[in-house]
């Protein structure tokens, strides 16, 4: 074997601290989700003020002979940006304290949009065996790596596992608040002027009543599959249908399609898209359809937290769906098959964006 040079060996030790950082990767979300399991960023807000490690010690549900380990776990969150960590001053014992950050305040139980549905969503062992069948998946016929973990669709395993089913309806409820108060602020002019709408795929009707309650004029109909709806109930400007979308979709002014074109193919984004063209009157009626999805960047146009994190939304979509995120031409792919003939994007959701397409 040829000794490396002190150039080359400089390279390999990168090369292999890259991989190392990569194949432990998971240990960030995983160390995320024992932090909001013990009730951590709850427990340093109830405290009102930042907190030294002896009193979160003293107040977590945790066995005395594993409070040594705490601050292994926390350096690790301190380090993703979740807890921010100080010493403590005139503390001879050089003891610290933590305070929250606004990722760790958006994982509060009373905050409206807490996002800690969301995480638990990403981290169930059913979807870690998707993710360890891709490669398996490469080689077979299978629609989806769910299906070769699972031998069904996504959808139809959670349709059998309540537990799956309600952490899903409760991620995308908590984005729904936090979404719809953006639009309220920064686009409410979208749905000005319309006399209906109706939120395809709406599932329990959150983001639905957001703008119902803020246009009391609106009518709103959430429109989701049968077993979704059937049990909730409306309000005075606000209704839930069961259907199919594949087969038709309510006319109404506008249609909004909240990330859901992202779960499916091509194909199947074209027919949803032209079952909405089906449902809405013409431009110079006031007819369009309102998505919100990803606009994949191109060309280095965002930070690389924010380029990366949207490849991993197109891998979870490959990996669990038959859907992918998309870059602005293959959106405007999706609006000329589908019959459309003007979009207008507006990035103002931070990763995702407010598409309108007009007939």
């Amino acid at each position: 074997m040829n000794l490396l040079n002190g150039e080359e060996a400089s390279e390999q030790l990168q090369a292999q601290a890259h991989i190392w950082n990569q194949s432990l990767n998971f240990i960030n979300s995983a160390s995320l989700k024992c932090a909001i399991e013990l009730g951590i960023p709850d427990i340093i807000h109830n405290h009102g003020q930042p907190m030294t490690l002896s009193q979160l010690l003293a107040a977590l549900p945790i066995n005395p002979t594993k409070a040594c380990y705490i601050y292994r776990l926390m350096r690790v969150l301190v380090h993703s940006g979740f807890f921010v960590q100080q010493k403590v001053e005139g503390n001879h014992e050089q003891e610290v304290e933590y305070s929250l950050t606004p990722p760790s305040r958006l994982l509060l139980k009373d905050n409206p949009f807490n996002a800690s549905p969301w995480l638990l969503l990403s981290l169930p062992p059913i979807l870690a065996k998707s993710l360890h069948s891709v490669s398996t998946w490469f080689q077979n016929d299978d629609p989806t790596p769910f299906v070769t973990a699972y031998g069904k669709t996504f959808w139809d395993y959670a349709g059998h596992e309540p537990m799956l089913n309600n952490i899903f309806n409760e991620a995308m409820a908590s984005d729904a608040r936090l979404v719809t108060q953006l639009l309220m602020k920064e686009c409410k002019g979208v749905f000005e002027g319309l006399n209906s709408l109706v939120d395809v795929g709406g599932g329990t009707g959150t983001m639905a009543k957001g703008i119902a309650e803020a246009f009391p004029q609106l009518k709103c109909t959430v429109f989701d599959l049968p077993h979704v709806v059937s049990n909730l109930q409306g309000s005075n400007n606000l209704n839930f249908l069961g259907g199919d979308m594949f087969d038709a979709i309510p006319h109404a002014d506008a249609i909004l399609l909240k990330w859901i074109l992202h779960n499916w193919s091509d194909e199947k984004s074209v027919k949803i898209l032209k079952r909405c063209r089906e449902a809405i009157p013409s431009k110079e009626k006031g007819g369009k359809v309102i998505i919100i999805d990803m606009v994949m960047m191109e060309n280095k146009e965002g930070d690389d937290k924010s380029i990366e994190t949207q490849h991993f939304f197109d891998m979870t979509m490959m990996v669990f769906f038959t859907g992918k995120e998309r870059t602005e031409r293959e959106w405007k792919k999706l609006f000329l098959e589908a019959g459309f003939t003007d979009y207008k994007i507006t990035p103002v959701l931070g990763l995702r964006s407010l598409i309108e397409v007009y007939p």
